[in-house]
This record gives C-alpha cells, structure tokens and sequence, in this order.
C-alpha cells in the first residue's frame, strides 16, 4: 500500500514541502498569472491561510530553483535562466513591544539579507537608507532587477493596536522603511506585501502609487487556503470515511471572490487530529482584543448576522478610530456573503461569519469574557431544547435562569445598565452559539425585526423592549408591522415573541407570546 505523503503543518518553507515530500497544493500558476501582471501588490488574507508559504514559493521562482517546482503548473512557463536577488523582510515572528523594538528588527533583518546577498551596507541595518543602499547594490552585483517580499507588514502595529500612541509611532516608522520601495522603482522587478489588515492614513500604499491590492479579485481568490476541489482531490485519501457536508459546515466557508475556502491550518489538523472536529483555527489565537472592543462599543451583536458594508469600509483599518466590523472581517471572523451593485453604481457586501468553527467559538468566547459564564453548555442545551419542541413557557424559563446566572459585578464593570442592546445581544450569542440560523435587524417591507431564528420545526420572531411601561408594546409592535407576513410562505409555525427587559432587575420584565401559521 503508498504510504500516504506528510502532513505540512506548521511548514511555511517551499522547500521543505517539496524536498521532504509534504502534501502541497499547487498555488504556482496563479502565481505566474501574477508575476505576469504586477510589479507591486498587496495582499491581505486572515492569520494561517498560507501567505507565508505563498511568499516563500515567489522567493523560490524568482531565484530560479527550477528543480522544486517538477510537475507544478508553473514548470514549463518560467524562465529558469534567469535568477533575480530577493530582499526578504518578514515581521511574522516575534511581537514589536516599542519603537525599539522595531528597529532592532529592522536591524535584524537587513543584517541577515547583507549575508544572504554577499551585501555589505555603509549604513546601519537599523537605518532606512541601508535598505535602499542594499537594493542599488544587489541590482548592480547580480545585474538584475531586485525583488522585494514582506510578510506580515502591519504585525507589528496589530502588536500594539490597543495602545493608540504606540501603533502611531510604529506606523510612522514603517512608513519610512516601506517608502524606500517606491524611491527605489528603477531598480526592482517586483514587490509583494502580504498582512492580515489594510490601514488608512499610512501613506504606505498612497507612497506606492501602483500598488495593486489582489485581496478582492476574483482572479486572485484562491491565491491562498484550500478549495473544495483541492479537499476533494489532494486530500481524499485522508478523508476517508468523513462526512463531508459535515466537514464542509465546520470548516468551509471563506470567500475572497474566488471559490469558497478552507483554512489550511484547520484541514491539516483534522487529518492529525484523526478527524476530530474541534476549533483549530480559532484556538490558535483567541481575539481578546476584539472582545474587549466589543465591551467597549457595547455593540450591538445582532447586527452581525446581517451586516452590509461598501468596498471602501473592506480596504480600511484606522488606527485613531477602530471599526469593530472591519476588523473582524480582515481577521477572519466574518467574510463575504454576497456581493450587490447599488443603485449608485458601488459595490455593497453582505457579511456573515464564515463557518461552524467561528460561529461557535466566537460566541462562546463572548459568552465566556462578556457575560462570565463558564460554564454556557447547560443554558444553551435547555433554550435549544425549547426552541426544537416550541416549548415558550421552557424557552421563557431558560431565558430568566440565563440573566439571573450573570454575575451582578459584571454589570456594574461594563456600565451594562446603560445599554438596551446588551439583552438583545446576550440571546444572539448564546443562539448563535448553537449553530442557529439567525437573521439580527431582519429587514421588512414594514420596518426591521429584532431577531429572527429559522429553524426546521418554526420560525420565531422575536422583538425586544427595555424599561417600557407597556409589558405588551413588544409583541403588539410584530403584530401592528405584521412582521410575520414575510414568513407566511414557508409553510410552518411562525411565533411571536415580545421580550421585555427590565434595567434594574436586570433580567426579564415581561413575555408575551402568540403562534400562527399550519397546525
């Protein structure tokens, strides 16, 4: 029997892959189509989808290792006669602490490619001018144009995204390094940069007025991550016996224009993990960070089950003012639904959370450091219960043992006294946590419904009140709109729910119910 190839977990070196006989998906005519089109291009993709194996592969084609690229796409449409010097400037290891920090790096960094060029620079590694003293050279001692790739250019203003002055101060300095590539132009053949978020006001991609950002384009979408048909192919001789709708559900799902994607990380882990399902990905790097922006905001989680935003909103990231939708999107915790044409000619997207992973483990996470519930599982186990068997007075019971299980404290630390939104949002996420399908703001001809859950044996809407002296305004407002009407044709139960909070109980105030539809 053929001893099945290893599994390249962890292993971003394209020649490890390819000389030690890993499982490699073959990413290399997309990247000809690429080097074909572009001299400077920026790409952003989430944390472990493959943009470092990528950036390494590019390295690997511009010097002209042409004995590791046997059998792949790209073989017989490179020009292997030719070797060009690469800079390498990779920030994906280590975490930038101060402005120190990241001159050491740079230090670090433009020292290590004097050694691998044969370069010696007049001026110090930790000086932007030895970068660009280190491409004039490189070009004039090889008698080629230079190559550029950075890798993960914004970690290290992620590092310290929480202290505002110090993700200035490093923004600035990198805008100064990464404003050699453009005075620089006559000496370089190509340049890529690769990180997780786009930021406004750096100058950094306004400084490179060609840059092309590939992160949308369809042509481009599949540059990073796993198709179905890669799953299906490559690694069906690991998957043997798996559900795959199931594992689709779990883990597919990220969309970048191009086909529906997986996160390598989490197939490659599956496979080792002997087809475990579990939280890979996510577990990988909790988001602490934006759970404590969502505390901050007090958003309104419902609004991310059916979250629109324009392309400009997609391509920004502000430091002096943090959008909590454009970092979840850019981090990989909501991704592309579907895309519309607006009546003024822009582009609209529809956001969703991509996966049965994220979905899970992100509102649980938001259960475990929002609402210090450690224990969620017996809470969410009776209101899914309730909800399957249309059980109201049980889902009402679950719902008053819920809030009253909120520690009081926690209230009081997070001003949860003053934000209506935070009861909504409370039963968003313990809903979501089940893998429910959920439509927050559901949008009708009448005005937007709270929330609103399908499930096979019903649909409920539900409405939510806080304070109002009329415990019956919740449920008399679905009937008064006639929200139900948009659910009239799918043949089943439909009920309403009126759900009033009262701020100072801190639990609920009043339900009130009423079912219609097919007996």
């Amino acid at each position: 029997m053929r001893q099945l190839k290893k599994l390249p977990i962890g292993i971003q070196t394209f020649s490890e892959i390819r000389e030690d006989d890993y499982v490699y998906v073959d990413k290399t005519g997309i990247a000809h189509a690429l080097l074909q089109n572009y001299k400077y291009v920026f790409l952003s993709r989430p944390r472990r989808f493959g943009k470092s194996l990528f950036l390494d592969t590019l390295r690997n084609i511009f010097e002209a290792n042409k004995s590791l690229f046997s059998g792949l796409a790209i073989e017989n449409q490179w020009n292997w006669d030719v070797s060009y010097p690469v800079i390498q400037i990779s920030f994906a290891e280590g975490k930038i602490k101060s402005f120190k920090d990241l001159e050491d790096k740079f230090e670090e960094i433009f020292i290590y490619n004097q050694q691998r060029l044969g370069i010696t620079c007049q001026f110090e590694a930790r000086d932007r001018r030895c970068f660009s003293e280190l491409i004039r050279k490189a070009n004039e001692k090889y008698n080629q144009k230079v190559v550029v790739l950075v890798d993960e250019y914004d970690k290290p203003i992620l590092d310290n995204i929480t202290n505002t002055p110090l993700a200035q101060e490093i923004r600035d300095g990198l805008v100064n390094f990464y404003s050699v590539i453009k005075g620089s132009d006559e000496f370089l053949r190509f340049a890529f940069l690769t990180g997780v978020s786009k930021f406004t006001k750096t100058s950094i991609f306004s400084g490179l007025n060609n840059i092309t950002d590939i992160s949308l384009h369809r042509k481009y979408g599949d540059i990073c991550g796993y198709s179905q048909n890669d799953v299906e192919t490559t690694f069906a001789p690991y998957l043997k016996g798996v559900d795959m709708d199931k594992l689709k559900e779990w883990y597919n799902g990220y969309n970048f224009l191009g086909s529906q994607m997986y996160n390598p990380f989490d197939i490659l882990k599956f496979i080792a993990n002997e087809q475990i399902f579990s939280n890979y990905w996510f577990e990988s790097g909790t988001p602490t960070f934006l759970i404590e922006l969502i505390k901050k905001q007090s958003y309104f989680l419902p609004n991310l089950a059916n979250l629109r935003v324009d392309e400009k909103l997609l391509n920004s990231f502000d430091i002096e003012n943090l959008d909590l939708e454009v970092i979840l999107y850019q981090s990989g915790y909501l991704t592309i639904d579907s895309v519309q044409t607006t009546l003024f000619d822009t582009l609209e997207y529809t956001l969703k959370i991509p996966n049965k992973e994220v979905k899970q483990s992100l509102n649980d996470t938001i259960i475990d450091t929002i609402i210090q519930d450690k224990h969620p599982t017996p809470a969410k186990t009776h209101i899914y219960k309730s909800l399957l068997e249309s059980d109201m007075a049980s889902f009402k019971q679950s719902l008053v043992s819920l809030f009253a299980s909120i520690p009081y404290n926690n209230f009081i630390k997070n001003d949860m006294k003053n934000y209506e939104g935070f009861y909504a949002s409370v039963i968003y996420v313990y809903l979501q946590s089940l893998g429910l399908n959920i439509i927050g703001e559901d949008v009708t001809n009448q005005g937007r419904i709270d929330l609103t859950i399908k499930m096979d044996n019903a649909i409920y809407i539900l409405e939510f009140k806080v304070d109002a002296t009329d415990k019956t305004h919740a449920l008399q407002q679905i009937k008064d709109k006639d929200y139900a009407s948009k659910y009239l044709d799918h043949q089943k139960p439909i009920y309403l729910m009126g759900i009033h909070f009262d701020s100072h109980e801190k639990n609920l105030a009043g339900f009130e119910w009423e079912r219609l539809g097919v007996d």
